[in-house]
């Protein structure tokens, strides 16, 4: 299955080889970036703060996830193409292959931008937070909720999470 999507998008590759840029699909991951996070914050913007404390728990809980799901995606496909000049099938599925951080853990490694590396640790340590703070939710989940009622640290969260390290 993973093959026939990657093949739907790279159709033109065949006669686009040394320079094919997959803009198509940084662009549905864009949009999926979009539909995850910035669309979800604006429909529950209008629904008042003791409601909805749970519903901003679990976009917490989320959020981490869902940016560097996208994130990681395409900066790993902007490496390849910055590398190469072009992105291959065969690079697609190797992407497909890592998880996030394994894309972000994977660039660190490459040596290639070695000015964003002190950023893409960030990212790593970023994310291993907000699992920390996942698994602790479900003990206190009271206190959680509480919390997510008062809207000043959960702003302070939400940055620290769309943020750039």
């Amino acid at each position: 299955m993973i093959s026939d999507v990657i093949s739907a998008y790279w159709k033109d590759y065949p006669g686009r080889k040394g320079e094919f840029l997959p803009a198509f699909l940084a662009n549905d991951i864009l949009r999926m970036w979009r539909t995850f996070c910035v669309n979800y914050e604006a429909r529950t913007n209008s629904i008042p703060a003791a409601k909805k404390a749970k519903r901003k728990l679990k976009n917490y809980k989320l959020k981490h996830s869902r940016l560097l799901t996208c994130y990681s995606a395409l900066l790993y496909l902007l490496a390849v193409f910055v590398e190469k000049e072009t992105v291959s099938p065969e690079d697609a599925k190797q992407m497909v292959s890592y998880t996030p951080t394994e894309r972000i853990e994977c660039l660190l490694r490459n040596g290639h931008w070695p000015s964003a590396h002190t950023a893409l640790s960030e990212l790593i340590v970023r994310y291993h937070r907000a699992l920390l703070d996942r698994e602790a939710a479900p003990r206190c989940r009271a206190i959680a909720k509480k919390r997510y009622r008062d809207d000043s640290p959960r702003r302070r969260r939400a940055m620290s999470a769309s943020s750039r390290p």
